[in-house]
């Protein structure tokens, strides 16, 4: 399994495409045919219209659409997207559209799973519009926490500890969109010790603390591949630095490289993992940040792949986010 960032596929090698993501403006990206979640986001860090991430298989990939879901796997691993417009769900019962959506959603995608027995969820990527607005009398991200987790809960998985790499991005609008990565081998989660695991958060942060890991290992069939889940500058459980987004990048990165140190200790893939080794993508609240995060992360990244867009951000005083990946080769055996 490969990561290609910028060559969208022929039709000589579509068929070993797993899915992926485009981002910017939609009306000018090609139409596929694989699961792809398409993020109307403005590129900050490209001349570019769209920009797009495609995962490539080794081999031919088997496809379908159930419940909703479109997805596409080869072997032991298989990539799905799925959207839902929260006017779909009504509010019930202190439920709310959102709740509700978010819910049904983790609900499909463990069907899913389920059924094509791949019981390991390695990756979540989950956008929602207005993430930091309220309704309902609740934050919207506070909403969708309550949901995913009420979803684990139904399908008896783990709420914290064996759970997925994940982001929770905000979107000017749009529906509920989610996309995921899941496959036959359990994945090694991995925490930051400079922060306090994110499912263990303390009440004050929602009634449900989020369900994800800071990073995790995934090994599809002759890899391994780090997760970095959506990183920001927090220590603890607190925000550092608000209002300062040098310094939060800063701080986001020592993180980011504080996974990295983790993912070594128990990496097993032929080199370790490093920043230059890892692509990036940064979410900027503002767009009118985008140069000084762009130049406080160049030294700090050390050349690796960076691809910035403007997007909210699960905390209202946090001004950017990063999530990182990486695949390496496994030893031959």
């Amino acid at each position: 399994m490969t990561l290609l960032h910028t060559a969208w596929p022929t039709p000589g090698n579509a068929g070993q495409v797993l899915g992926g993501v485009v981002m910017g403006d939609l009306s000018r990206a090609p139409d596929a045919d694989w699961p792809l979640q398409r993020l109307r986001v403005p590129l900050l860090s490209a001349r570019a219209a769209f920009l797009q991430e495609v995962w490539h298989t080794d081999g031919p990939v088997a496809s379908g659409c159930s419940d909703g879901i479109h997805w596409r796997r080869h072997a032991d691993v298989l990539y799905g997207v799925v959207e839902l417009p929260e006017d779909t769900c009504a509010a019930t019962g202190g439920t709310t559209p959102l709740q509700a959506a978010s819910q049904l959603v983790y609900e499909r995608v463990f069907g899913l799973l389920r059924a094509q027995g791949l019981p390991h969820l390695w990756r979540v990527w989950n956008y929602l519009a207005d993430i930091n607005g309220e309704s309902h009398g609740l934050e919207r991200y506070r909403q969708f926490n309550q949901g995913r987790y009420n979803a684990f809960v139904q399908a008896q998985r783990d709420t914290g500890g064996q759970v997925p790499a994940a982001c929770a991005i905000g979107l000017a609008a749009g529906p509920l969109s989610v996309a995921f990565l899941a496959g036959t081998s359990p994945l090694v989660p991995l925490e930051n010790p400079r922060q306090v695991s994110a499912w263990n958060y303390p009440a004050q942060y929602g009634p449900r603390a989020p369900t994800f890991s800071r990073a995790a290992l995934a090994y599809p069939r002759g890899k391994e591949v780090l997760f970095v889940s959506g990183t920001a500058s927090i220590v603890g459980h607190e925000t550092l630095h608000a209002g300062d987004v040098a310094a939060q990048c800063v701080e986001s990165v020592r993180n980011i490289g504080c996974m990295v140190q983790e993912a070594n200790r128990v990496a097993r893939s032929v080199r370790p993992f490093s920043l230059e080794g890892l692509s990036h993508r940064v979410y900027v609240r503002h767009a009118q940040d985008a140069d000084t995060v762009q130049h406080t992360l160049a030294p700090l990244l050390r050349g690796a792949t960076v691809v910035c867009v403007q997007a909210d951000i699960c905390r209202a005083d946090l001004l950017v986010e990063i999530e990182s990946q990486a695949i390496h080769p496994m030893p031959c055996p």
